[in-house]
């Protein structure tokens, strides 16, 4: 199950998780509301360690899109591998899910419309459609744009916006073929920086 985010939630949070190139937060770096502008004024009050536990933990659940439930099963998860590390698992996790590996490849300008694409049978793994967003996927699978879909108005600017893009060293994107492999297990310094990840597993071992 995944989640709206709006540029409200990155102004509250003071950090940019709606993957808009154009967030709010950054042209209006305070809180929304009527006294958002004042209260930063007046200076941020001291949070206490849960309240930071809690933020970094928001901001990287709004920032790849899910509900509470799925984030802390995945954190679970995460914790339950016995001798890894608890922290990149966690983002090996969420990186691996395959509406983020469509966003990550570039076929998709975020991960909301990367989630719309799967659930409407446009993304192909291992030539078979997925509509499944949270499906892990493996290293060495296939991902690829369906081809009858590529003739469609969402993919109009692809070639263009390829052109331009590299993925992360750990995938490897045929910018023709519009295929795309997981040739590695995600890195966790490749991963989006800014959010404390040691303080969400904190959060969630309490």
């Amino acid at each position: 199950m995944t989640i709206r985010v709006t540029c409200k939630v990155c102004r509250r949070l003071g950090f940019s998780v709606c993957g808009k190139m154009k967030c709010a937060s950054r042209r209006k770096p305070y809180p929304p509301g009527i006294h958002g502008r004042r209260g930063s004024k007046r200076g941020r009050r001291m949070i206490s360690e849960y309240g930071a536990q809690l933020k970094e933990k928001q901001k990287l659940k709004f920032l790849y899109g899910l509900n509470e439930r799925p984030f802390k099963n995945l954190v679970s998860r995460a914790a339950a591998v016995k001798g890894a590390d608890t922290t990149r698992r966690v983002i090996e996790l969420l990186e691996r899910r395959l509406d983020n590996v469509v966003f990550r490849f570039g076929f998709a300008p975020s991960r909301r419309a990367a989630r719309q694409m799967v659930s409407h049978r446009h993304i192909l793994v291992d030539l078979r459609p997925v509509t499944i967003s949270s499906y892990t996927v493996k290293i060495g699978q296939s991902i690829q744009i369906r081809s009858r879909s590529l003739s469609l108005g969402l993919f109009r600017d692809l070639d263009l916006h390829l052109k331009k893009y590299e993925p992360p060293s750990w995938l490897l994107l045929d910018k023709d073929k519009k295929e795309g492999r997981i040739a590695t297990s995600p890195k966790a310094d490749e991963a989006e920086s800014g959010i404390n990840l040691p303080a969400i597993i904190e959060f969630y071992s309490r």
